[in-house]
């Protein structure tokens, strides 16, 4: 019987499931979104839960007990400074884990873990960050590769011309050694 156990251990040893759970709650604060399995997802919800209701109140000491679990020191802020405050008004379930269906190789059950607020980028969203994009200095790179491309453009239909006249060239000579 498997009265009040604790976690599931994942067929894993501590070192190998405590990386595989600090790297994967990562993962979720910096895209927000991630695909794992079931037995994975549900184990890495309850400690990025704690550590996004850690992260509602900015002290020193929550961070120092975050930075414990979350090793890179952006995703650290990002959670101080983004998501913590996002999330004030909720007391709880951050995360919400969405059925995908089966994998392929082994029939696992697949899941999308992500946070509650996340919303899917659209084609409006797209352009917003192109242009974003553009504005912060990008648009210099992009002007080149439409210069390089209108330059190749320009010469390729030279080269066809060249190599036509050359075959209409051919063409009567090589009915004159045929002769």
């Amino acid at each position: 019987m498997n009265h009040r156990n604790g976690f599931n251990p994942l067929s894993r040893t501590t070192a190998h499931r405590r990386a595989m759970s600090r790297n994967m709650v990562t993962s979720l604060f910096r895209f927000e979104r991630i695909t794992t399995t079931k037995a994975k997802a549900m184990e890495v919800r309850k400690a990025a839960e704690k550590l996004i209701t850690r992260a509602k109140e900015d002290t020193v000491h929550n961070r120092r007990v975050a930075a414990k679990f979350i090793q890179d020191e952006k995703i650290l802020n990002k959670l101080f400074t983004e998501l913590g405050p996002r999330m004030k008004d909720r007391n709880g379930g951050y995360t919400r884990v969405l059925k995908i269906g089966f994998r392929q190789g082994d029939a696992a059950d697949m899941v999308i873990l992500e946070l509650v607020d996340y919303k899917l980028s659209t084609d409006e969203d797209e352009k917003t960050t192109a242009k974003a994009k553009k504005a912060d200095g990008d648009a210099p790179k992009a002007e080149k590769a439409t210069a390089n491309k209108s330059a190749a453009a320009k010469k390729a239909p030279a080269k066809k011309a060249a190599t036509s006249k050359a075959k209409a060239e051919a063409a009567p000579a090589a009915e004159e050694a045929a002769k």
